[in-house]
């Protein structure tokens, strides 16, 4: 292949350059007819720059077509690697594309999933919510029947003891529940137990045991005008022994206190105790025992002004017809003096704050 570049078809033929005919010096010119005689003798020296121009001419024009041959592979070779570029970028154009499509088909597919689980969770909490509330109302429906029914059990008692074990025992299950919105109804109840507590109530199962043990001697009391039998005279002195005289004189002692048994001297204060006959001496202890049930019933009642004065006819009773130096009768009048000192008339402490709360919460606010 030639280095030369092939002119372009296009272009026109250049001008044939005039070379002057140089005669040697001395020599004559041929006369050839006109054309000779119209030439022009030019200097060697501008013959030469001529030549040389056309040479440099022609040279330039060698690598100026060189140099455009060059630019216009490199430009054929960039736009064939553009092309290739072209077409490899719109090829990479439709992978994202395809690969946009898909990750929107997959983003949607991701929605529709992410919000049925929104909805479920939203549904779930639902749930949840709905399953604690449901506990936590019958939790507080529970205590608020337990405590209602332990305060009827100590208005029946007269005992604080059902209130307090009642409470303790909602306290412990508020605690465990660990629910925000039941910190009232703890509140409320320990300011219920330790109200409780510090009040003074009366020990109603023990006067109710004294009043009892009180009742099963009412049989037992002498009367103020018993007549003590002469065997008990005779049974107070010691066994002697069998000797006639010793006989004798138990014969005698048995004589005298059947002799002594036919008139007694007594002190008795009242009248009516003096006339009292064995009939009468059955229904007086019968009435007695009345009065002690009257004043059972007035405790568990809670009337403490109608059970002390049912306790005051009692001891009245205790003090006029029965004997008060008998050993019996001091010690059951004794046992009535401490249930009357051991009445009070402070009632039993209410749980109003524990009730509202329960009620504020199963209201849920």
């Amino acid at each position: 292949m030639s280095s030369e570049p092939s002119p372009p078809p296009d272009a026109e033929p250049a001008p044939p350059i005039p070379v002057p005919v140089l005669e040697a010096a001395g020599q004559p010119r041929a006369a050839d007819g006109p054309a000779s005689a119209s030439a022009v003798t030019l200097p060697r020296g501008i013959v030469w720059a001529l030549i040389a121009l056309v040479m440099v001419s022609l040279v330039a024009s060698a690598v100026l077509w060189a140099r455009l041959s060059s630019i216009q592979m490199q430009l054929a070779r960039q736009s064939a690697d553009a092309g290739q570029v072209a077409v490899e970028a719109r090829a990479i154009a439709i992978q994202a594309q395809e690969r946009v499509l898909e990750t929107a088909a997959r983003q949607a597919v991701a929605d529709t999933r992410l919000s049925e689980v929104a909805l479920q969770r939203t549904q779930l909490e639902e749930l949840m919510q709905s399953l604690s509330r449901s506990r936590d109302e019958n939790l507080v429906v529970d205590i608020e029947s337990a405590v209602r029914l332990a305060q009827q059990q100590a208005q029946l008692t007269g005992s604080v003891q059902p209130l307090l074990a009642a409470l303790k025992t909602a306290d412990i299950r508020v605690s465990r529940a660990a629910q925000p919105r039941l910190a009232s109804v703890q509140r409320a109840m320990a300011r219920d137990i330790d109200r409780i507590k510090a009040a003074s109530i009366t020990d109603t199962p023990g006067l109710l045991v004294k009043i009892d043990e009180l009742m099963r001697q009412i049989d037992d009391l002498p009367v103020a005008n018993a007549v003590v039998p002469v065997s008990a005279i005779g049974a107070a002195r010691p066994a002697a022994a069998r000797t006639p005289e010793a006989l004798w004189d138990r014969a005698v002692e048995i004589v005298l206190a059947e002799v002594r048994s036919l008139v007694r001297v007594s002190r008795i204060d009242h009248p009516d105790a003096v006339l009292l006959t064995p009939e009468q001496t059955f229904f007086l202890r019968e009435n007695i025992k009345l009065k002690l049930l009257n004043a059972r019933l007035g405790l568990l009642a809670r009337q403490v002004d109608g059970a002390r004065a049912d306790l005051g006819g009692v001891a009245l009773a205790l003090g006029k017809y029965f004997d008060p130096s008998a050993r019996k009768t001091q010690v059951a009048a004794g046992l009535l003096q401490q249930v009357q000192a051991q009445m009070k008339s402070v009632e039993l402490p209410r749980v109003d704050e524990t009730l509202a709360a329960l009620a504020t919460a199963a209201a849920g606010r």
